[in-house]
């Protein structure tokens, strides 16, 4: 074991495989995905390069494993989502808004790096376990709201969410196709308008 590897499993109880993953997602977060090899990550490690593959089954595991942890990061570090029936309705939509646009902010960079590389994404969605992300519990608040009768009783919230989804993802899409500066990706001054153009279509009349 190399004093480098030794002194990184010293300083908590995880194990060389939680180390790694570990290890992996912080190189996503500070460089991003794209030429993150089996070799930099290891060395970053200060392990040698064989032994990843003593607990993956091969680099998209790891990153797959990675992204997961980088996902629960971000979520960790972002406000609790409002539940249905506390505040206002126009409040909570933009909490919701500012979550997933500040969530796709941070995870742009590990995204964007993976998008040649569909089975890490594929085996990261896998990981989900079935845990309602970030849309599914979009949806869910406002059925929630509209059973409350907050909103319309027809209120399209599928159409809703669809909007609002859309309108996180764009500001990825256009770093990726369009070649944005990344520091500029986040329109959250837009958060109001998109609020209000979908509160016209589900707010009761």
């Amino acid at each position: 074991m190399s004093p480098r590897k030794a002194a990184a499993l010293r300083t908590g109880d995880r194990s060389l495989r939680e180390h790694l993953i570990a290890t992996a997602e912080r190189m996503m977060a500070e460089r991003g995905a794209a030429g993150l090899t089996v070799r930099a990550i290891a060395r970053e490690a200060g392990v040698a390069d064989g032994v990843l593959y003593n607990h993956f089954a091969d680099k998209e595991e790891l990153l797959a494993h990675a992204l997961r942890a980088r996902a629960e990061s971000v979520e960790r570090s972002l406000d609790p989502l409002p539940e249905p029936g506390s505040g206002t309705i126009e409040e909570n939509l933009r909490a919701y808004v500012r979550h997933g646009l500040v969530a796709h902010n941070a995870l742009l960079p590990a995204v964007a790096g993976l998008v040649a590389q569909p089975e890490v994404l594929a085996r990261f969605s896998a990981l989900s376990g079935g845990e309602r992300d970030w849309r599914s519990r979009l949806a869910a608040y406002l059925r929630a709201e509209r059973d409350l009768g907050r909103l319309a009783p027809d209120a399209p919230v599928d159409s809703a969410t669809s909007m609002i989804v859309g309108a996180c993802h764009e500001p990825v899409l256009s770093v990726l196709f369009q070649g944005e500066e990344l520091a500029h990706r986040v329109p959250l001054d837009a958060v109001d308008g998109l609020v209000a153009v979908v509160l016209r279509g589900i707010a009761p009349r």
